[in-house]
């Protein structure tokens, strides 16, 4: 069995390090130039099952070089002002497993093929049953299966299911990350927290690596290469809906609504790294009709995409591919047919991803209170 996987986002490379596990061809195609072409470095809380899923597709070997490179977190989620003194409660404190997405990508890249700069344009479903999947500057791919990984703009979907489109909040938000140094201890109650200015949040996260990426890499698995990382603070500004950033950069549009803040809360966004500083939009795609299944489908952002206030996009995505992971496998030992298994998946996978996108648009409102939520 052949699949092909179009995005390669931790999802798509989630599943993709699962089936060549199992021994199954797992081609996959980016649309980016480059595997590194954007910014896509900020830090990520797994819940346990989002761990696990991980656990689950990468092989054995390299299970102890990913205990190294995670670390656990836990946060009394306060409500702050911009003083830093506490004002409120967001709600229960909240566990769980942080890893940064960038160091995660490359362990999940490692020993894979991925095409870059391969832009599907179209999907032909073959007299056979197999899809050939099209690209603007990549060979046609043939497969059993093709899997849209790729996104909120998912060119998968836009075939398979163009009632499906995305829904943009109004909101937006400016993130970024700074070193963690001496300088920030201050800010130590505020990692997990909200800091609520006028009309915007803040939200401040820790890196702490136990062993840097790279030297863990070096020490534990060497044929995997890991970028050479230290600690630092994920900052995230969740703007009101439809501001106009006035040709900001990003530090400068969030120093901007800053007036008066803490002194070390101006000094972390001043010294934050430029080029992982970036302005976001923040989009849902949610589940809708369910399409006859067949030799595609999809995975992730690409049908189920949740505003990042639920904490839960990437733990959704992962899950994906682990639950496909195993239903291919099952194909692949002979013990259920393709066009079964596929649905199975979709049905499951429609199911708790439906319940992750309500479940992150119901808190968006305590960020942005005036967002589109219809």
């Amino acid at each position: 069995m052949r699949v092909s996987v179009v995005g390669a986002g931790l999802g798509g490379l989630a599943l993709a390090q699962g089936l060549r596990g199992a021994g199954i061809e797992a081609d996959v195609f980016e649309r980016d130039p480059g595997i590194v072409a954007r910014f896509q470095g900020y830090r990520l809380v797994l819940n346990p099952i989002g761990f696990q899923a991980v656990r689950n597709c990468l092989p054995t070997r390299w299970h102890p070089l990913l205990d190294e490179i995670v670390m656990d977190a836990s946060a009394e989620q306060l409500i702050l002002d911009p003083q830093l003194n506490e004002i409120g409660r967001l709600g229960a404190g909240r566990t769980g497993i942080v890893v940064d997405r960038q160091v995660l990508r490359h362990l999940l890249l490692t020993g894979l093929t991925v095409h870059t700069d391969a832009a599907l344009t179209g999907y032909d479903v073959l007299a056979d049953g197999k899809v050939r999947a099209r690209f603007a500057r990549c060979d046609p791919a043939t497969a059993d299966l093709l899997v849209g990984a790729d996104g909120v703009t998912s060119a998968v979907r836009g075939v398979l299911s163009p009632h499906t489109t995305p829904t943009d909040t109004g909101v937006r938000f400016v993130i970024g990350r700074t070193p963690l140094t001496d300088e920030f201890a201050a800010l130590s109650k505020a990692f997990g927290s909200k800091i609520a200015g006028d009309g915007v949040s803040l939200l401040l996260g820790a890196m702490r690596f136990r062993t840097s990426p790279k030297q863990a890499a070096e020490q534990l698995a060497p044929e995997v290469t890991l970028p050479d990382f230290g600690d630092y603070v994920r900052w995230a500004m969740i703007l009101p809906p439809n501001s106009s950033l006035e040709d900001l950069t990003a530090q400068d549009a969030v120093l901007s609504r800053m007036e008066g803040w803490h002194p070390a809360l101006r000094a972390l966004i001043e010294q934050a790294d430029p080029d992982n500083s970036t302005l976001l939009s923040i989009r849902v795609v949610k589940p809708g009709e369910r399409w006859a299944s067949g030799p595609v489908t999809l995975l992730g952002d690409a049908i189920h995409a949740t505003s990042p206030t639920g904490g839960n996009g990437a733990n959704t995505a992962l899950r994906d591919a682990d639950l496909l992971r195993r239903c291919l496998i099952e194909v692949d030992e002979g013990r259920r047919d393709l066009r079964n298994a596929v649905d199975d998946y979709e049905r499951q996978m429609f199911e708790y991803g439906a319940l992750a996108v309500r479940s992150s648009v119901e808190k968006l409102p305590a960020f942005a209170p005036e967002a589109k939520l219809s």
